[in-house]
């Protein structure tokens, strides 16, 4: 039998923290602190609903994150 994946650890961080952020800048600073993705998204789109540990979802309108999540 395989084994059971284990998945890493997400960052112990605030998503709220990067709304209002330039989205480059908010993606630099994920990055930095640990998620392994950063999505950045504009508003509207269509996405699956998976969720993926380690992942960091931006909303971007006007170039800035106006709403950020987990998963």
């Amino acid at each position: 039998m395989a084994p059971i994946p284990n998945p890493a650890a997400e960052p112990q961080d605030d998503p709220d923290a990067y709304v209002g952020l330039d989205a480059a800048g908010a993606e630099r600073l994920a990055r930095a602190r640990g998620w392994s993705t950063v999505r950045s998204l504009p508003p509207g789109a269509i996405i699956t609903m998976e969720y993926r540990q380690g992942r960091l979802n931006f909303e971007v309108r006007g170039g800035r994150v106006a709403r950020a999540w987990k998963g």
